[in-house]
C-alpha cells in the first residue's frame, strides 16, 4: 500500500506533509507556482517487514542528534530547539517520556523515529513543546525521506498562537519548509488578533524574502484541511537547489535565520503572556483547540504510524502524544 504525503511533518500539529509522510502523511512534493513545471506526485510503498524492533540501548538515537539531517539543517534545529527550551525554561518540566517512546526504528532498520516531548507547568501559558525527527529509506533503495518539526502549544490562559516549524528533505536538492504562528482565533471575525500577531509583527516580510529567492517556490498541500488551519502569513515554501549544493547554502543563509527571527517573535509576543477570555471565548478556544489536535491524531499519525513501524509501536507513540494532546 502506498503511503503519500499529504500533510507536512512527523509528528506536528498542522498535519502538513504535512511536513505530515509515512508519519503523518507523506507530503505531496507540489510546487503550485504559476511559473513551476508540470506538478510532481511521489508515492511511497509501506515499509516491507513494519513489525517492530526498539534500539538497544547503546544504539539509542536521541531526539537531539538529528542523525539523519544534513549539517544545515541539524546546526538549525539544535539551535531553534535550544532557544525555545532555554527561554520556556521556567515554564517547561522535564520530560516524561519512556525511551521506547523517545525512539524507535522498524525490524529492516528502514525507518526510524524520535519523539521529544515536555509539558508547561500548570501555571504557565504554556501546554507542552512537540519535536520530532523521521528519518524513511525510499523504496527505490536511491536516497530517503528526512522530515524534523518543533511545535510548541500554549494552553487556554491565552489564545496566542502556537508555533509550528518543519522541514522536509526527499533528496540533497529539494527541500519543503514550513513556518508559521498558527491562529486560535479567526482573524476574518477578529481583525484585531491579525493585526496584533500579523501585522503589527510584520511576519509577512519574512515570507516575502524568501520567495525572492529564484530557487523558492510556493508548496500547497494536498491536504485542504491543513491549508484552512494555516496564517495568512505563513512560510510553505519548496526549494529547489539544482544540484549544486544550493539548498544547504540557503538554509544557512536564509531558513535558519528567518526561522530564528519568527521564533524570538513568537517568544515575546505569544509564548508567556497570559490574556483575559470571557467565558464564551474561552468555551470556543477549548473547542478549537480539541478539534485540531484530534484531527491531528486521526489524519496524521493514526492512518501513517502503523505502515512504517507496525500497531505495537505506533499505538505506544500515538498513546504518549494524546497524554499531551487530551491532558
Amino acid at each position: 500500500m502506498a503511503v503519500r504525503l499529504t500533510s507536512a511533518s512527523f509528528f506536528s500539529f498542522t498535519g502538513l506533509s504535512s511536513s505530515r509522510f509515512p508519519s503523518k502523511s507523506l507530503p505531496l512534493l507540489t510546487s503550485s507556482s504559476p511559473n513551476s513545471p508540470a506538478t510532481k506526485t511521489t508515492s511511497f510503498v509501506a515499509l516491507s517487514s513494519p513489525s517492530p524492533l526498539m534500539a538497544d540501548d547503546d544504539d539509542r538515537l536521541k531526539f537531539m542528534d538529528f542523525p539523519f539531517a544534513s549539517g544545515p539543517i541539524r546546526d538549525a534545529m539544535v539551535d531553534l530547539v535550544s532557544t525555545v527550551e532555554n527561554r520556556l525554561a521556567a515554564h517547561l518540566l522535564p520530560s516524561t517520556l519512556p525511551p521506547d517512546a523517545q525512539y524507535c526504528r522498524n525490524d529492516p532498520g528502514t525507518a526510524h523515529a524520535s519523539l521529544h516531548i515536555r509539558p508547561g507547568h500548570h501555571s504557565s501559558p504554556v501546554d507542552f513543546i512537540l519535536g520530532s525527527w523521521l528519518h524513511c529509506k525510499l523504496p527505490t533503495g536511491m536516497g530517503s525521506l528526512n522530515i524534523t518539526s518543533l511545535s510548541a502549544y500554549l494552553n487556554t490562559s491565552t489564545d496566542a498562537p502556537n508555533l509550528l516549524i518543519e522541514l522536509i528533505q526527499s533528496s540533497p536538492d529539494t527541500l519543503i519548509f514550513i513556518l508559521d504562528l498558527l491562529p486560535r482565533k479567526d482573524p476574518v471575525f477578529h481583525p484585531d488578533y491579525l493585526h496584533e500577531f500579523y501585522e503589527q509583527t510584520n511576519l509577512d516580510s519574512h515570507r516575502q524574502l524568501l520567495e525572492k529567492l529564484p530557487e523558492v517556490r510556493p508548496y500547497f498541500s494536498s491536504s485542504l484541511y491543513l491549508r484552512s488551519i494555516l496564517s495568512p502569513t505563513a512560510i510553505i515554501v519548496r526549494i529547489q537547489g539544482g544540484g549544486t549544493g544550493r539548498v544547504e547554502e540557503i538554509v544557512k543563509e536564509y531558513v535558519h535565520p528567518v526561522a530564528k527571527e519568527v521564533v524570538g517573535i513568537w517568544l515575546e509576543k505569544c509564548a508567556l503572556e497570559k490574556r483575559e477570555l470571557g467565558e464564551e471565548e474561552l468555551a470556543r478556544l477549548r473547542k478549537r483547540d480539541g478539534l485540531i489536535k484530534s484531527k491531528t491524531i486521526e489524519i496524521d499519525l493514526g492512518s501513517n504510524l502503523p505502515r512504517l513501524f507496525g500497531p505495537e509501536v505506533s499505538e505506544r507513540l500515538l498513546g504518549a502524544v494524546r497524554t499531551y494532546y487530551n491532558g
